[in-house]
């Protein structure tokens, strides 16, 4: 452990504490911080929401029984020293008072230099309004504050909540997260390119003809339905998820790996990014949907987006960038795909494609599709592809989850792998034009790879997951 990583007490402060995300990714990866030894000396946990449990030691009972349900055989001595800091305090937009008190009192028994970190897991609706309770209550005054996605709903309601946040903070306390952001797999696809010059070099438009990045998921909704009718897939996963992993692909090399040098270096891929074309997006919604609980019988929210981008640097422009991201598809995968340009002069007729495939998994890999040539009578080229780890599997002990490398950021005050405002503001107007003018949500076979014209988008090379 670092002297940082035990550094001054915290008193955290999470909304939504009995919802979906904290019992499945934030309480889960608290423990594994304690069980590293990552967590301050001194820190208290307060959960909060409208409703509270008929006790701590319920709320307490019911957050252990998530954990145990995460992780496998939790140690009882780390696992009780958590929960003895959990407390609950009920608040709201109209009243947080008793919410204050309990901070502040927290905050005195931890000690001097006792810092609130504020996280917001709530829907974008209830957003605005406990920002604004916070600052009157006096909460707001040097915490930090996570903000959990979707960023508004679109580019007004985006502003509406960064000026709720700018009226009681400012951007240097903000942290908005996109847990795409903090997955090891997109650090090493920054060390891949940056640290590679190989790879580096190819990494353009005079190699690169087009890129896919790729996010199929096998599950349906899974008890999200009423979150998808608000929601749907666009704004859930492209707006945020995809068009983040495009900002680190597509950015030119930053002067440093600091949090300012990289953010302005996304940053500027999305002012270069074109506002994306309606006629180029499929919306897709899985057969079944509509049986869905919490799912209205004539729905035509999307749980299926395919669309096309451009990013008009001159590294990039030109090259198409293909999203894809949708529900009850045949794998869970997290793909990037470059797909390189035919060698000029030809020297083989219709050579299969050479591509780069990053799996952006726990686990991270590259795959390189690559020419040979066929055993046998005459000169037949043929695919073959070599996949190598791109992560040390001695040191997998020492992996992050992504929540667990977020809070963790957050606690030291590190913005480097969170959202910033502007960012956020410009992907609001990129994706304007699709939800001013939505395409038709299609129907699509579960375990299939969505509506045909999504299929048929890229173009003759096709996508690369669906070739697997």
């Amino acid at each position: 452990m670092t002297e940082s990583d035990r550094g001054e007490p915290l008193v955290l402060v999470l909304f939504g504490a009995r919802g979906d995300l904290a019992r499945r990714m934030l309480f889960p990866s608290l423990y594994r911080l304690a069980a590293k030894g990552r967590l301050p000396d001194k820190f208290a946990i307060i959960g909060s929401g409208r409703t509270a449990p008929d006790s701590d030691d319920q709320f307490r009972d019911d957050i252990s029984h998530a954990i145990a349900e995460d992780i496998d055989e939790p140690d009882n001595e780390i696992l009780d020293d958590l929960m003895s800091r959990l407390s609950f305090q009920a608040a709201s937009d109209d009243d947080g008072s008793d919410l204050a008190e309990a901070v502040r009192a927290k905050a005195t028994q931890l000690g001097d230099g006792a810092r609130t970190l504020v996280y917001l897991s709530v829907p974008p609706t209830a957003m605005q309004p406990l920002i604004g309770m916070l600052g009157r209550q006096g909460l707001a005054e040097e915490a930090r504050f996570i903000v959990e996605k979707p960023f508004g709903t679109d580019l007004e309601s985006s502003r509406e909540l960064d000026q709720a946040l700018k009226a009681v903070t400012d951007e240097d306390h903000v942290y908005r997260i996109d847990h795409f952001l903090g997955k090891e797999a997109v650090r090493t696809l920054m060390a891949l390119r940056f640290a590679n010059g190989v790879i580096e070099s190819l990494w353009n438009r005079e190699h690169v003809e087009s890129v896919q990045i790729d996010v199929p998921e096998q599950l349906g909704m899974e008890g999200r339905g009423s979150f998808y009718e608000k929601t749907g897939c666009f704004r859930d996963m492209v707006s945020t998820h995809l068009c983040q992993v495009l900002g680190v692909v597509a950015m030119e090399p930053p002067s440093g790996m600091g949090a300012r040098s990289l953010r302005d270096a996304k940053s500027a891929v999305f002012e270069a990014m074109r506002p994306l074309d309606p006629a180029r997006v499929v919306f897709g919604q899985y057969d079944g949907y509509r049986d869905e609980e919490d799912v209205a019988d004539d729905s035509g929210v999307e749980t299926y987006v395919a669309l096309e981008a451009f990013v008009d640097t001159p590294r990039w422009e030109g090259v198409p960038f293909y999203l894809r991201t949708g529900k009850a598809m045949p794998v869970d995968r997290r793909a990037v795909t470059l797909t390189f340009r035919d060698p000029a002069p030809a020297t083989f007729s219709d050579p299969p494609p050479n591509r780069l495939v990053l799996d952006l998994t726990d686990s991270p890999n590259a795959a390189f599709d690559l020419t040979s040539m066929r055993p046998g009578p005459g000169l037949t080229p043929q695919q073959l592809t070599v996949t190598t780890g791109v992560a040390d599997p001695n040191l997998e002990s020492d992996a992050m989850d992504a929540y667990e490398r977020l809070l963790l950021d957050a606690m030291r005050g590190d913005q480097t792998l969170f959202a910033r405002a502007d960012e956020v503001d410009r992907l609001w107007q990129i994706c304007a034009p699709v939800l001013d003018n939505p395409p038709t949500a299609l129907s699509y076979e579960r375990c299939s790879w969505g509506p045909e014209p999504a299929l048929q988008l890229p173009g003759p090379a096709g996508w690369r997951l669906a070739d697997d």
